[in-house]
């Protein structure tokens, strides 16, 4: 469609043009002139933007109008993110100067807020200044003040009014609200997306094609504080900005469906109607994981809809979306008998047969996300080269992967994104312990994250702990360890998500036929009396698929992995102050539905939800309880 209107566009600007100078060419020769000159330098132009918009298009059925905004999008991304990449390289070259420059603008920003007044935030010349002068903080030292920014008050903490107060996702704990300034968004497109853009064209051959994007992205519920501000999860839109959208399969009106399950049936329904379908992207790889189980599930209804051209009528939706979304729908029979043989395959490698010029997926998939992410690979995205860009937070960015192609996910910190302190892992329980500063660490050491940013949080505790694998010149590289919150910690041993997900993986390889789906776990204390026994242990919950059951002796190789990889544990174990850890299989899909509880007593969206791998509270343990199969 694009290039039959282009090959008619073209002719016909020559043969106007031509009319035009031939008029004038009458009675203003050099007018004439200068009119063909520029004339052909428009057509010339247009020929060879054309050209190279030709050279990429992956897909069809797409307008020129279409294309052109793509292709503009995408040189002024390239444009911008060579630009921030090469800020980026010259700060790594003298952090220190780059951390003491970002920690004066802020300080200095803020310097006439009632905070900055308290700590006299003027008269601070260096980071040494500020950490003699300011505490390390957590939240509770934020909470009163963000209520009355909540309340209307300005200038409490920071200099600007917030776009948004963003609620973390309350993985590790309660959930808190922070602030989201101008400055905290500003600094996650330019020195994230657009070097993590950068890195992609670079790194990732094909990416630079124009095909549309699958985002799967769900509107959160917002509301408003009594001052009017918005109150929402992070993100709280699907692109950088709405009228970006046309970058993605879905079209708009699907981001007004509030339901999580009908809007996901939308996304995979327009997604499946394009063969061409260039990149998968969600902010976890959680999200992307149970977009293919729905697409496992539902996968009949979607390709009906596509045949007949309609859109389910199981999906609940406002009058005026269904029509908006109908009026995009014709009949396809020939691509519904394409999906119908792709699914009688199978799933395994599925995303490669629905889309064969997918080239990426792009998510976090490291963390709480690394099982998800490795399901996917080995399943239903074979074949497919998966980025994980940033290393990222409600407080704002903080690193971005540099290395696609690499399977360990590493992140270069950002110098000029946030102030960074690092509080050495054998120092997190004492009370006023000394932090080290980007140039100060030391590579294979474990640390505490402690963050100074954009959005009012100073000398901030985010609970991350990170391990310095490397440096980029001189800018640390840091490797995700595990969250504060989120250890098994019946005796004082400490054990972290990573530890005992590598001890788990070890122990399904040794039980016959079974994969990983979902793994969760809780200390005996919070389950009370209903499990029976008294020595503290550790109740762990396990989704498989292959098997629906085990013998003690299979369930006690998990206990057997843990001791041989923490030394801690197993000398507890020996003594008999822990007993041995007790394993429960639970049904097909209980995950899913725990997810879904979780995020209903959380402020949590499916954007930006991860899961809990030590259970914090009785009911979602009780939850699983009941969802037993073995």
């Amino acid at each position: 469609m694009a290039l039959s209107w282009f090959r008619v566009v073209v002719p016909l600007c020559f043969a106007v043009l031509s009319v035009i100078v031939a008029t004038i060419g009458q009675n203003h020769g050099f007018l004439a002139l200068l009119l063909t000159g520029l004339g052909v330098c428009f057509l010339a132009g247009m020929a060879l933007i054309w050209s190279d918009i030709s050279s990429k298009i992956k897909g069809e059925n797409r307008t020129f109008g279409s294309l052109l905004s793509q292709y503009v999008a995408v040189k002024a991304m390239g444009w911008l993110g060579r630009r921030e990449r090469k800020k980026l390289e010259a700060d790594t070259l003298n952090v220190k100067r780059a951390q003491e420059e970002t920690l004066l603008k802020r300080l200095r920003k803020n310097a006439n807020t009632w905070y900055g007044k308290r700590y006299d935030f003027s008269s601070i010349q260096d980071s040494e200044g500020f950490r003699a002068r300011h505490p390390i903080t957590t939240y509770e030292h934020y909470r009163e003040l963000i209520r009355r920014v909540a309340a209307g008050e300005e200038k409490v903490i920071t200099a600007e009014k917030p776009l948004t107060l963003a609620m973390t996702s309350g993985t590790s704990g309660a959930s808190a609200m922070l602030l989201s300034t101008r400055d905290t968004s500003s600094e996650f497109f330019l020195q994230g997306l657009t070097v993590c853009w950068d890195v992609v064209q670079r790194g990732l051959p094909g990416t630079n094609s124009l095909q549309r994007t699958t985002k799967f992205f769900y509107t959160p519920t917002c509301r408003q504080s009594e001052a009017g501000i918005p109150i929402a999860p992070n993100p709280s839109t699907p692109a950088s900005s709405h009228h970006m959208l046309n970058l993605y399969t879905t079209p708009a009106p699907t981001f007004e469906v509030p339901s999580e399950k009908d809007a996901l049936y939308l996304h995979l329904l327009f997604a499946m109607k394009d063969p061409s379908v260039g990149t998968l992207e969600a902010s976890f790889a959680s999200t992307i994981f149970y977009a293919f189980i729905a697409l496992q599930d539902r996968w009949q209804e979607l390709v009906e809809d596509i045949e007949q051209g309609k859109v389910s009528n199981a999906l609940a939706l406002e009058p005026k979306v269904r029509a908006k979304l109908e009026a995009l729908m014709k009949p396809d029979s020939g691509r519904a008998t394409q999906l119908r043989a792709h699914f009688q395959d199978g799933f395994r490698g599925i995303a490669k047969r629905l889309w064969p010029k997918l080239h990426l997926v792009l998510t976090v998939d490291s963390g709480s996300n690394q099982i998800y992410g490795e399901t996917l690979r080995e399943n239903y995205c074979q074949g497919v080269p998966f980025y994980s860009p940033f290393y990222a937070a409600t407080e704002g960015l903080i690193g971005v992967n540099l290395w696609p192609q690499e399977p360990t996910r590493h992140y270069l910190l950002c110098p000029r994104s946030m102030f960074c302190e690092f509080l050495p892992e054998s120092s997190l329980e004492e009370e006023s312990p000394h932090t080290l500063l980007m140039e100060e660490v030391k590579m294979g050491q474990n640390y505490e994250l402690i963050i100074t940013n954009a959005s009012g949080l100073f000398r901030y505790r985010i609970g991350d702990i990170v391990k310095v694998v490397g440096f980029h010149n001189h800018c640390p590289i840091v490797e995700f360890q595990y969250r504060r919150g989120q250890m098994l910690n019946v005796r004082g041993e400490k054990v972290s998500e990573a530890l005992f997900l590598e001890a788990l993986k070890k122990a399904v390889a040794q039980w016959p036929g079974a994969q990983l789906v979902d793994y969760c776990c809780a200390e005996s204390g919070i389950m009370g009396d209903s499990i029976g026994g008294s020595d503290p242990h550790y109740q762990v919950f396990i989704e498989l698929k292959g098997v629906r059951n085990l013998t003690e002796e299979q369930r006690y190789k998990l206990d057997i992995c843990l001791q041989q990889d923490s030394a801690v544990y197993k000398s507890f174990r020996i003594r008999g102050s822990i007993g041995p850890m007790r394993v429960q299989l639970v049904a097909e899909g209980a995950f899913e539905k725990l997810r879904q509880q979780m995020m209903a007593f959380s402020n949590s969206s499916p954007n930006t939800f991860n899961m809990q791998r030590v259970l914090l509270r009785k009911e979602y343990a009780d939850f699983l309880w009941g969802k037993t199969l073995s």
